[in-house]
């Protein structure tokens, strides 16, 4: 059955046995004159608004978020819910002023019949069903309206017992009992008033029990890649709990990496509430195990600059002397850029222990997109003269798949050049990078080259 539509069939069923119970009580106490049987009937009366209430309430709460309310329409049944207690409270008032009149005036006359016992006992028996129903409903869907009901019913069970009680001592010659009967009735209902009143006001002033809280921050603790757990919040509303939460992740950790690490903390909180709604905010965490090359890209990264490359650490005599490359973007000046990376090695030496020295080599990169004429066709000759260079190479077994690529009077070169196998791959970086001084000393209109090893 469709979730919304068991709590309105549950709610209605209330309402249907709330009507026939309080015209039955009524009926009956207007016949006897028993002012427990009344306090029943006016009981169960406020039980038929309440029961009509928690109906509007569950239909109206299960509404979706819109523009006036992002959290939903859950706290109406909160809403429900107080003003169900502040019913009890009105109507436990008015049976113990009654009460406590009957027995200083003695003028009350109580008639106990068999309808008497009948209508208290039919009672029983519907509240209890009633209640087991609503407490089930209740407690699948998380619903404060349905609880609130139930509560309402189980308060029956008892009050009605107590009548039952009165009525026997009436019965056999204590008519005050009667009366006490009622008060008693009075004041378990106001005790029920107390304990919902409690949980509702707590539920609008956003409380969440410290056992759902810690239950939270336990599965968030338990994901793998949550450095620290920096703060949660709770609230709920109706049926719905919403979690809060700022969480650190690793810093050198990639984007969509860390996203996936934030989609198993949802996950993990859906676990132990499956109605929780989720928000994680993750903060960069600086770990202890992080590297001193860890350490040096986030330094860069932090100034908005792309990560550095052909990054170099070498240890000399206890200390570190580091060597890297900064892109910046196409068209910076020179003295902007010198200030840039002397702020980076400035910042690399107070935050990194015993430094030797860092030397950054700036170059200019340009992230637009470039549209490059294919001249592989027509400039043969060029092609066949860098071919003819590779190879001169002894390391290099032929030259293939090469494509010209014209911006201007430059050209962008790649190419597949085949190496040994057995060669280790500092030794074909090597290769590479002689193969690329070369190109560049012998042919100037070269503006880059792209070399592709493949092994032999």
């Amino acid at each position: 059955m469709h979730l919304s539509r068991e709590k309105r069939l549950v709610a209605l069923t209330s309402v249907l046995a709330a009507v026939f119970l309080t015209g039955f009580k009524l009926t009956v106490g207007l016949m006897t004159n028993s002012l427990g049987i009344l306090s029943e009937a006016a009981h169960s009366g406020l039980d038929l608004l309440a029961a009509i209430i928690t109906l509007f309430a569950v239909i109206f709460a299960d509404r979706p978020a819109d523009d006036d309310h992002r959290y939903g329409h859950g706290k109406i049944e909160n809403i429900s819910a107080f003003t169900e207690t502040l019913l009890l409270i009105v109507t436990c008032v008015w049976i113990m002023i009654e009460a406590i009149q009957r027995l200083l005036t003695h003028t009350h006359h109580v008639e106990t019949t068999v309808w008497s016992f009948v209508v208290m006992g039919t009672s029983v028996l519907i509240d209890i069903t009633r209640s087991r129903a609503l407490y089930r409903v209740a407690k699948r869907h998380k619903s404060q309206a349905l609880e609130a009901d139930a509560l309402h019913f189980s308060s029956d069970v008892w009050s009605s017992l107590t009548v039952i009680a009165g009525l026997v001592f009436v019965k056999i010659g204590y008519p005050e009992f009667d009366a006490f009967a009622a008060l008693i009735v009075a004041l378990l209902v106001l005790f029920v008033s107390y304990r919902l009143g409690r949980r509702t006001i707590d539920a609008l002033m956003d409380r969440v029990p410290k056992e759902t809280t810690k239950k939270i921050e336990t599965a968030i603790h338990s994901v793998d890649g949550i450095e620290e757990v920096r703060s949660v919040r709770t609230r709920s509303s109706g049926s719905k709990i919403f979690v809060d939460t700022v969480v650190a992740i690793r810093r050198t950790i990639p984007f969509a990496q860390a996203h996936a690490i934030m989609d198993q903390l949802e996950q993990a909180v859906h676990l132990v509430e499956s109605n929780a709604d989720v928000v994680v905010h993750a903060e960069p965490f600086a770990s202890p195990r992080e590297s001193i090359i860890d350490k040096i890209r986030m330094i860069v990264m932090d100034r908005q600059l792309r990560p550095p490359h052909n990054l170099e650490v070498h240890v000399t005599e206890g200390k570190y002397y580091i060597d890297f490359d900064v892109e910046y973007e196409k068209g910076s000046s020179f003295s902007e850029a010198h200030r840039t990376a002397s702020e980076i090695e400035l910042q690399i030496m107070k935050e990194l222990p015993l430094i030797g020295k860092v030397t950054v080599h700036m170059e200019e990169y340009e992230a637009s997109e470039h549209e490059l004429e294919n001249v592989t066709g027509t400039e043969v000759r060029l092609a066949h003269r860098i071919t003819e260079e590779v190879e001169k190479n002894a390391d290099i077994f032929g030259c293939k798949d090469l494509t010209l690529l014209r911006e201007g009077s430059r050209y962008h070169v790649t190419f597949t050049c085949r190496i040994a196998r057995s060669k280790t791959l500092d030794e074909v970086h090597r290769i590479i990078s002689e193969t690329e001084a070369d190109l560049y000393r012998q042919f100037k209109s070269i503006r880059r080259i792209i070399i592709h090893a493949e092994p032999v």
